[in-house]
């Protein structure tokens, strides 16, 4: 008799991005081979509620109105056994607690060998439940707490990437205090060190949301106060005359590059309606590149991976500028899209990984890393 791996695959959120995670969980979910794996779907609300197995099922197939008014003690999320069981009878469908990680029920979590976190944004890609799954000691897919932590915050990730040499655009932040408190400082700091155009951005959320083109002082007023309703760090990017290439990444120690693929935007700039919504953007896979800015890319992608301390997986977003052919780096996503249409495996299908394959390798690296960190020592030799 073959032992299938039980995965649990969580997705939602407290986040901007909860919709996408979404639609990542469900390609996942329906990419799993039953003959290796069963699944339990983990779901987190907007609220920061757990529910699994046949609730986290429905809210997949039918979001969370069809879970309309269930019966809550405290924290916990709870409805009566539909008998529908994940683990083939092991565990039947459940409410978990939210708070602290040790409430989460620890038959859940013993019923579970790996977790694959398909979480975007706050409170997912951040570091956050990572810590909580190292806590649980429970193997997870994607890049550890210090890894995802630096990922999420732009203005720390642009920080180790200078300390280790990689090229990157002119930039400047501020906290939203600071704005608030003195706008017309920020805003001379914007104008003398960047001038128009330039990018306003939250500096810890993704998927471009409340991501501004600003051309003029009046649109930066506007941009700012945009990206300050998401996050109290600001950040201020150059605007330059680019193209805008990414690269897949996969592996712990000794990571692989995908070749590298070009974004043809649909509006203005790669906002979240050109990602998600009006689906008129170009992927080109492979980017229509040479084959030394190809070489490039993929060096500085796995720079930039091992910069962070990255494990499992990430995307490393670059700008090639048209005119000089310089290569910049913009950001690193330790958990991006995983549909099947996203960039990342995509990438990776370009390579040779076909979807099915590149999550049997995610949970196998992720594995691996638990079997690493076990290997440390907790207790000191005398």
């Amino acid at each position: 008799m073959v032992t299938r791996i039980r995965v649990g695959v969580v997705f939602g959120g407290k986040s901007g991005e909860h919709e996408v995670s979404i639609e990542s969980a469900k390609s996942v979910i329906e990419a799993l081979d039953r003959n290796k794996y069963d699944v339990m779907p983990i779901a987190i609300d907007k609220q920061g509620r757990w529910s699994a197995g046949e609730r986290a099922r429905r809210v997949l197939e039918g979001g969370w109105a069809t879970l309309q008014a269930p019966r809550t003690n405290g924290n916990v999320v709870t409805e009566g056994n539909t008998g529908d069981d994940v683990f083939a009878g092991s565990v039947p469908e459940q409410g978990l607690q939210t708070g602290q990680p040790s409430v989460i029920p620890e038959h859940v979590m013993e019923s579970i060998d790996v977790l694959f976190p398909v979480l975007h944004g706050s409170y997912g890609e951040d570091g956050t439940v990572q810590g909580m799954f190292e806590l649980l000691n429970v193997p997870y897919v994607g890049a550890g707490v210090a890894a995802s932590s630096v990922g999420m915050d732009k203005v720390l990730m642009k920080r180790m990437f200078a300390a280790v040499g990689l090229p990157q655009v002119d930039y400047v932040y501020c906290t939203r205090n600071e704005w608030e408190t003195d706008p017309s400082m920020v805003t001379k700091n914007v104008e003398t060190r960047l001038g128009y155009p330039c990018f306003v951005k939250p500096a810890n959320l993704g998927s471009s949301v409340g991501i501004s083109k600003v051309k003029s002082q009046a649109e930066l007023r506007n941009a700012i106060d945009l990206a300050a309703k998401y996050d109290r760090k600001i950040i201020i990017e150059q605007g330059l005359n680019v193209r805008e290439v990414e690269v897949a990444v996969l592996g712990n120690d000794a990571p692989k590059a995908s070749v590298p693929g070009e974004v043809i935007p649909s509006n203005e700039f790669y906002d979240y309606r050109a990602k998600y919504l009006d689906g008129e953007s170009t992927l080109m896979i492979p980017a229509p590149i040479s084959d030394e800015l190809t070489e490039e890319i993929r060096r500085l992608a796995i720079q930039a991976y091992k910069a962070i301390d990255c494990s499992g997986l990430a995307r490393v977003d670059f700008f090639v500028e048209k005119d000089t052919q310089r290569v910049l780096i913009n950001e690193i996503n330790t958990m991006p899209g995983f549909t099947k249409f996203s960039m990342y495996p995509k990438l990776w299908e370009a390579t040779g990984v076909a979807y099915s394959e590149l999550i049997g390798k995610l949970l196998a690296y992720a594995i691996e890393r638990a079997e690493e960190r076990r290997r440390s020592q907790i207790e000191f030799d005398v």
